[in-house]
């Protein structure tokens, strides 16, 4: 009983604004705990340096990988982001990213296109399948099984493109039926690009059918097989890789320490982690433009334990590393 909509297929829209730093894009993400006057202070660095984009991550709660719950600020992504936008004229913004299995496609789409009003053309809209165990639970919202997740987010994705791309959208699925539904107000930017955040196989094929951009997590090593997953996933797609943009993040500690860095690299997230000296930092990075990547993001969440710290730590990132990769 699915009825298809067609969904036109463009190369990646250029970002506006001169937000290139060497042959890679340099993003910033700092963590929702962050108060909201951090960010903002945030949002308006990277607006006059060379940063490409802000993200911010949609949850509700601190992670605890079950269904416990732990006390901490978590500010609200959808809340935040406008606020972003307005105080910004050039840095890009958005969600990184929104869960299929929490929010309606259709509220997604007229979400992404209002904000775009709000930033005159400078929002993506990253998205995800969804995965935090404590916030589906603690809201009564089904984490379903990885496949049946899948599946309502391939269903998702489609029906939020046709919404930004079409006047009506008529779709019915196994999850979804949308009728006749319009999406007003219209994005600023002709195709709005969505960004997929994903390392899985199927998720993959998905993203190279109807997204724009791609993203993931790892360190060098891991970020290769990575790639080579999504390659193999265009080419199946029929997808030119090279029309998609692509992004990668990892936990970046400036360490002149090599006991300390040791420790970091052997520790849960050492596959996500880039640890060691400016050089060394940037013959990572170097590594991930070699890789085909074609934007960095850098997480706060390692540059400090004060607003001080980690704008600091972005400056001093700015000024010694991000120029000299290659």
């Amino acid at each position: 009983r699915h009825h298809r909509v067609p969904v036109l297929s463009c190369p990646a829209p250029t970002p506006q604004g001169p937000v290139t730093v060497g042959p890679v894009k340099f993003s910033i993400w700092p963590n929702p705990s962050r108060p909201p006057a951090e960010v903002l202070d945030l949002a308006r660095f990277a607006d006059a340096g060379d940063w490409h984009c802000l993200w911010y991550a949609d949850h509700y709660m601190p992670n605890t990988g079950d269904e416990s719950i732990e006390p901490g600020d978590v500010h609200e992504c959808w809340t935040i982001l406008p606020a972003v936008a307005a105080v910004t004229e050039r840095v890009r913004l958005g969600p990184l990213v929104a869960p299929t299995s929490i929010h309606h496609p259709a509220l997604l789409a007229n979400r992404a296109a209002t904000i775009d009003q709000l930033s005159d053309g400078r929002f993506t809209l990253g998205l995800g399948a969804g995965w935090q165990i404590n916030e589906h639970h603690a809201f009564g919202i089904d984490l379903e099984a990885p496949g049946t997740r899948v599946s309502r987010f391939e269903e998702a994705i489609e029906i939020v493109r046709s919404m930004l791309d079409q006047e009506r959208t008529t779709f019915s699925g196994d999850f979804y039926d949308i009728r006749d539904t319009p999406c007003e107000p219209r994005p600023v930017q002709d195709r709005l690009p969505i960004l997929v955040g994903t390392g899985s196989p199927r998720m993959l094929n998905i993203t190279a059918r109807f997204a724009q951009e791609w993203n993931t997590w790892g360190a060098p090593d891991l970020s290769l097989d990575r790639r080579r997953t999504f390659v193999d996933a265009c080419e199946s797609a029929g997808t030119d890789p090279a029309s998609m943009h692509t992004s990668v993040q990892a936990l970046v500690f400036m360490e002149d320490d090599e006991a300390k860095v040791e420790k970091i690299l052997a520790g849960d997230m050492g596959d996500r982690t880039i640890a060691g000296s400016d050089d060394h930092i940037v013959e990572q990075l170097g590594r991930y433009v070699e890789q085909g990547y074609d934007e960095v993001i850098v997480p706060d969440f390692t540059l400090g334990a004060s607003p001080e710290k980690r704008l600091d730590a972005y400056r001093r990132f700015a000024s010694d590393i991000a120029p000299q990769v290659a």
